[in-house]
């Protein structure tokens, strides 16, 4: 589980510090009131909740959560305040991704409480490349709209995070295909594989025109367990149903 913290009171900062650090599995990070460096963060890794003080200098918390949902739709929000406010004084835009509103002074057992109902929410993906290529949300089989956004994704993983052009994918899954023809499946393809995410709240692919890139954060894979050394060996055939597959079985022999 990642957090980030935003806060311009040290005193706080600290506060949320003796209690994060007595939580395990929960990564984090503090930021003072610069917005610029918390959505570029956000923009790089997987945040499944922000803590946000709602009244800072040269930050409104309630604007910067708007601004950090359209980045990761799936974060939770807690505000932070001293104010007198509820989710009725909240925009409509925001109340489905806020989970409630610490007071301050801080009450320890309120934080550890919202840390715990975070990380029962926070979804994790298992993934098995060998034998049968199978996705699983907390143990749930995820289910694909279609073979070939499957098979995409299936390359997203191969690829482990390195951008996927729309060139690389059509010539590996519509090889034989003439190219306006292959564009027209690649875009079907990548829309029904954003509409499967969506729909599961897993948002792991930045989608932007002409590429794809995956985030690894909260996903685990026996592929790359393989390649990590974390396993010795690996049993049954990889990708078995997919042929641009053994292009890359020298790196599972190497």
């Amino acid at each position: 589980m990642r957090i980030i913290i935003v806060d311009d009171e040290v005193n706080a900062l600290h506060i949320f510090l003796d209690e994060i650090m007595l939580q395990g599995g929960v990564e984090y990070k503090f930021f003072k009131d610069d917005a610029e460096s918390i959505l570029a963060y956000i923009s790089d890794k997987r945040v499944d909740a922000a803590f946000l003080d709602i009244k800072m200098p040269n930050i409104d918390g309630i604007e910067l959560a708007e601004k950090i949902i359209k980045i990761c739709p799936d974060i939770k929000i807690v505000f932070i305040t001293g104010l007198n406010i509820n989710e009725k004084g909240l925009p409509e835009s925001i109340r489905a991704n806020t989970l409630g509103f610490i007071y301050k002074p801080y009450d320890k057992n309120e934080l550890i409480n919202y840390l715990n109902a975070i990380a029962n929410v926070t979804l994790s993906m298992r993934v098995t490349m060998f034998e049968t290529f199978e996705c699983f949300l907390n143990d749930v089989p995820l289910e694909f709209s279609s073979a070939k956004s499957k098979e995409l994704f299936a390359l997203l993983l191969v690829y482990r995070g390195k951008t996927l052009t729309m060139a690389d994918a059509i010539s590996h899954l519509w090889p034989d295909h003439d190219k306006a023809k292959a564009k027209i499946l690649y875009r079907d393809a990548v829309w029904r594989l954003r509409k499967t995410l969506q729909k599961a709240d897993f948002n792991c692919i930045a989608f932007s025109r002409g590429e794809l890139s995956l985030n690894n954060d909260n996903i685990t894979c026996d592929f790359w367990e393989v390649l990590d050394k974390k396993t010795g060996c690996y049993h049954g055939d990889f990708l078995k149903n997919y042929d641009w597959s053994v292009e890359y079985l020298t790196l599972l022999d190497s």
